[in-house]
């Protein structure tokens, strides 16, 4: 894990404070432990500090190439929550819910993000739910700085009247 290795964590900050404990979360990370709700760990901590109520922080920067990186070398076991928390924060990031990206954090942090369809295509042979599905699409729109179109993505449920939702959108064409 290259780009966790190369952080000083101490110095970042999350939701609580200094980040010196993302890199053990990260850790556990690298096993893609079940994430059957919100509670399993290491997601809700990981959620915790790096996407608190839909704020970034330093420390949720550095940590997105390290996130892409895990699931890049597992992506048949790469769970959703993982690739939902680099999506939304991404989505807080360009939507200013977090503090504009340090330079030496902003190269390694674009170059993953970049990586989202080659690991949404590396992920494509595990059984995906709506919820996955939903994700896979919203991470590929991000990537391509269609944060907008993500945030929507993410929104539509199959709960949701979709066919009103995209009349409503072929009015403002």
């Amino acid at each position: 894990m290259r780009s966790m290795d190369k952080h000083d964590w101490a110095s970042l900050r999350h939701a609580y404070g200094e980040a010196s404990n993302i890199p053990a979360l990260l850790e556990q990370l690298k096993d893609f432990p079940p994430c059957e709700d919100y509670r399993a760990e290491p997601y809700l901590s990981l959620w915790s500090a790096l996407c608190h109520q839909g704020d970034v922080y330093p420390a949720s920067y550095a940590a997105v190439p390290t996130i892409i990186e895990l699931m890049e070398a597992s992506p048949a076991r790469a769970t959703w929550s993982a690739l939902l928390l680099v999506v939304s924060i991404e989505i807080a990031r360009a939507t200013k819910r977090g503090p504009e990206i340090a330079p030496d954090l902003a190269g390694a942090y674009t170059a993953a993000l970049q990586r989202l369809p080659a690991l949404v295509a590396a992920m494509a042979t595990q059984t995906w739910d709506e919820l996955m599905t939903r994700t896979a699409a919203a991470a590929i729109a991000v990537s391509k700085g269609q944060v907008e179109l993500g945030s929507a993505i993410l929104e539509l449920t199959p709960d949701r009247d979709c066919a009103s939702w995209g009349n409503d959108m072929s009015e403002d064409l």
